[in-house]
């Protein structure tokens, strides 16, 4: 900040001469928000506004056993959540903190207790939208303003507020130590990451920037030890991602989107090195489904997108991220590689047509598998986070001997996966081999 303010008194020189006293009277420009009164550095007043509308989420089920029938559901897990829209009593939480609820209450900071119902869930961005039902009582909730994720830089403070470990609500800081993340497991991920302390009971909780804006809802931490503590690096959904997923949840409670026909896998340093390539980070193109506006925009397999509408891609899931908040019909503008050249091209997204199954000669995604011919078998190569495959237990480095008792090529595992009901695959996973059953 000196140094900012030393240009500007340059800069205003020429039009209005300043004599040595005058300049010596100009005052210094604290680094952070100072209270005068108090003595004390400080950024409550901006934090201070945004308190109110952070708020509890109790989630009720019923409870299990021959005597459960009838009796009142009782609470199985909480969180936080955010008050985005007052007037309609709109709260932003997470997926996992509501999932098998079967009631819903939220907890305000002024004391009072409400009734929610559950408007929608998204599974692949792991969030949910609550509406406060006021009964004969008047809401007088507050809303937290919403800032453009956009604009965040790595280094920026950060503050996560929520309920952790039982805790009345509880405010933390940190910065921003990462930007664009993905690989946890989400098909949807583009995470702010922090270091401001997030726990047990902060799921759903806004994180927010110094003057007190949501910037992400924080969703996940990445822990080392045996205890799944805190060990300073947390996830957050951007408010990017969370205005699209909340405006269709409202609207419709789904999330709709659309497709490319582009399969995609992560670039690594050993996949660099298979492909002798000099870089790390991008988007693999697998394999282009026939007819797909992937193949209309010229892609082709061991195509490495490199860029997408502006942005740096770090892995597949900066690509999943950014067609999964896409309207079918939008266009996207990629940057990519070929033989060392770099290309450019538009990818045009297009409605998923309701199967989920997109193939090509060699790889295809159905019901959240990702999936090309291998040695042995066809080997999973990524499982999109929340799709069936996930919630059955099939993970990556899977490989798919049989369906439905039937070895399978790519093809006629596009045909099992793409109709109704369930399919019993026998899997190949390390020296053992299991049979896992997808869809119900």
């Amino acid at each position: 900040m000196r140094r900012i303010f030393g240009l500007s008194l340059l800069a205003l020189a020429a039009a209005v001469p300043l004599t040595t006293a005058q300049a010596q009277t100009q005052p210094a420009q604290p680094p952070i928000p100072y209270d005068a009164r108090r003595g004390v550095f400080t950024f409550a007043s901006g934090l201070e506004q945004a308190l109110p509308a952070v708020v509890q989420v109790t989630t009720l089920g019923q409870s299990q056993g021959p005597s459960s029938e009838g009796a009142e559901p009782k609470p199985i897990s909480s969180g936080s959540g955010a008050v985005i829209d007052a007037r309609e009593g709109i709260v932003v939480t997470n997926n996992h903190v509501v999932e098998g609820g079967a009631k819903f209450t939220v907890d305000l900071t002024d004391g009072r207790i409400f009734d929610a119902t559950l408007v929608g869930t998204d599974k692949a961005t792991d969030l949910a939208v609550l509406k406060i039902e006021p009964g004969d009582r008047t809401l007088n909730l507050s809303q937290i303003e919403v800032a453009d994720s956009d604009s965040l830089r790595t280094g920026d403070l950060a503050f996560a507020v929520g309920y952790p470990l039982g805790l009345d609500q509880t405010l933390t800081m940190g910065v921003i130590s990462g930007l664009g993340r993905s690989g946890m497991g989400d098909r949807i991920e583009d995470y702010i990451q922090t270091d401001a302390a997030v726990n047990s009971g902060n799921s759903g909780g806004p994180l927010l920037d110094s003057r007190g804006r949501l910037i992400g809802i924080n969703t996940s931490i990445l822990s080392g030890g045996m205890g799944g503590g805190n060990d300073g690096i947390a996830f957050a959904v951007p408010s990017r991602i969370l205005m699209y997923v909340t405006g269709q949840l409202r609207a419709t409670g789904s999330v709709k989107r659309g497709v490319t026909g582009a399969i995609l896998g992560s670039l690594n340093a050993m996949r660099a090195r298979d492909l002798g390539l000099g870089i790390v980070r991008g988007a693999v193109v697998e394999d282009v489904a026939p007819g797909s506006s992937a193949e209309a925009a010229g892609l082709k397999k061991g195509d490495i997108i490199t860029r997408i509408q502006n942005r740096s891609v770090s892995n597949a899931g900066t690509v999943a991220a950014t067609i999964g908040i896409a309207d079918p019909g939008a266009t996207l503008p990629i940057v990519y590689l070929r033989d060392g050249r770099e290309s450019r091209a538009s990818l045009v997204v297009r409605d998923s047509g309701g199967t989920g199954v997109i193939v090509g000669a060699d790889a295809l995604i159905a019901r959240g598998l990702n999936v090309r011919p291998g040695a042995d078998g066809l080997q999973v190569f990524a499982v999109e986070g929340g799709s069936e495959a996930a919630r059955a237990g099939l993970t990556a480095g899977d490989v798919i001997r049989s369906v439905d008792g039937a070895s399978a090529d790519l093809q006629a595992l596009a045909t099992a996966l793409g109709s109704e009901g369930s399919r019993t695959l026998s899997v190949s996973r390390g020296d053992e081999t299991v049979e896992i059953t997808l869809g119900s």
